[in-house]
């Protein structure tokens, strides 16, 4: 057996590291606290697209700003309480919205992306699931000829890095998507992107694909983890005697990265994008083909293998704060002014939690100062867009197989 490490998180980013670190040998042992996939990686859009190098803090945000703090879009949503105990990475967040730091975000985002893209093809093919992808990109939806001007900054940003679009009159779009009220102007089809039906079943898949090989699965809650020594890291369940050691440990839990690894010593500036979902019911008529991006409404909307998948913009709150739904109501409203959506298909919202560092980039690579320590993190709402990437940068740096200059841009000693 190779070098033994520890994965900690079973959604789509933990799951694709421990394939990857398994493929190069190393005897991996997997654990997350439920089975693979139920958390945030669960509710996403399922959309694997090369236009999510387009961060949040772009250069146009100053000018959002004002309408944003409102805090009454369908967009953005915040606690005030929230924001005010996490003025650092608000301030932060704000001041990487200058053009250099877009500029080499956008960059490292495209490279992460693209190599996803490969990578994703072929776990695809291995855990015999290509059926779930779909290869016809999807389409942002403008109300108003304003609006679309207003995504010039995005649409530049594309061309710069040679992500394939077509912009549509409104008779192409009603061809290629026959389901849309004609309310929309103006379109941009991004080409060259993909989307799965299922998130939650394609990482299900992987992990599964990841036990017939070889790999282990545990389930344990992670409360601490602590150097010991000779033997490496020691991750601590529930209860005393509920531990697991190994020389090297990947934390890899997403929004539940920052409470565990205060327990080492480390405080990430990590926030919490929360987001809800909602899947409906077919009605008479033509379906959607491929998924929307309602960019008035606010919403995205996603053919699923259980429906249509409404899903929602950002709430920024704390990770376990109680819902509040208003969000998807509102975004509810306007994709009913879109498209035929039927009945409410779930008892509850969904509501996940998409962890974001100040720059919009994740963490990938050994934490300063804490040999043996690995961090693959911080991915915010694109982490299904971006999981293989990360793996395939992790396994080069924990096996000394790549120059980690290629990857300095997610380097975790910018935060660390």
């Amino acid at each position: 057996m190779g070098k033994q490490v520890i994965v900690l998180g079973a959604g789509i980013v933990g799951v694709c590291c421990a394939l990857e670190l398994q493929r190069r040998g190393l005897d991996v042992t997997l654990v997350d606290r439920q089975a693979p996939g139920l958390e945030t990686s669960a509710g996403n859009a399922g959309v694997l697209a090369r236009s999510s190098l387009m961060p949040f803090n772009h250069p146009g945000l100053w000018r959002q700003l004002p309408r944003l703090l409102r805090n009454d879009t369908v967009q953005f949503r915040y606690r005030a309480s929230y924001l005010a105990r996490n003025l650092g990475w608000a301030t932060g967040f704000l001041a990487r919205a200058r053009p250099s730091v877009f500029h080499e975000t956008t960059a490292a985002l495209d490279s992460l992306i693209r190599l996803s893209a490969t990578e994703h093809l072929r776990l695809l093919d291995e855990a015999g699931v290509r059926r779930r992808l779909r290869d016809s990109g999807w389409i942002f939806l403008f109300r108003s000829e304003q609006a679309w001007q207003a995504g010039v900054l995005a649409r530049d940003a594309y061309a710069r890095h040679d992500v394939p679009t077509q912009a549509l009159a409104p008779a192409e779009l009603a061809q290629l998507e026959p389901a849309l009220a004609p309310i929309f102007p103006r379109a941009l089809w991004i080409q060259g992107s993909y989307s799965v039906d299922d998130p939650a079943a394609v990482t299900a898949a992987y992990a599964e694909l990841f036990q017939c090989s070889g790999g282990t699965l545990r389930r344990l809650r992670a409360t601490a983890i602590r150097r010991d020594g000779g033997r490496g890291w020691i991750v601590q369940g529930d209860t005393g005697s509920d531990t697991l050691t190994a020389p090297d440990l990947v934390v890899a839990l997403g929004p539940w990265s920052k409470e565990l690894l205060k327990t080492t010593g480390i405080d990430l500036p990590l926030a919490f994008e929360r987001g809800y979902h909602m899947h409906y019911g077919a009605v008479d008529g033509p379906a959607l083909n491929r998924p929307i991006y309602d960019t008035g409404g606010g919403y995205v909307l996603s053919p699923m293998a259980r429906g249509l998948r409404l899903t929602t913009g950002v709430e920024l709150d704390e990770r376990d704060a109680p819902p509040r739904p208003l969000q998807l109501d509102l975004a509810e409203a306007r994709a009913r002014e879109a498209v035929g959506l039927g009945p409410r298909l779930d008892l509850q919202p969904w509501l996940g939690r998409r962890p974001t560092l100040p720059d919009s980039r994740p963490m990938i690579g050994q934490a300063p100062r804490h040999p043996g320590l690995w961090l693959a993190l911080g991915h915010q709402h694109i982490g299904f867009s971006t999981a293989p990437g990360t793996a395939r940068i992790l396994g080069e740096l924990m096996c000394g197989a790549g120059d980690p200059a290629r990857h300095a841009a997610f380097r975790p000693g910018r935060f660390i």
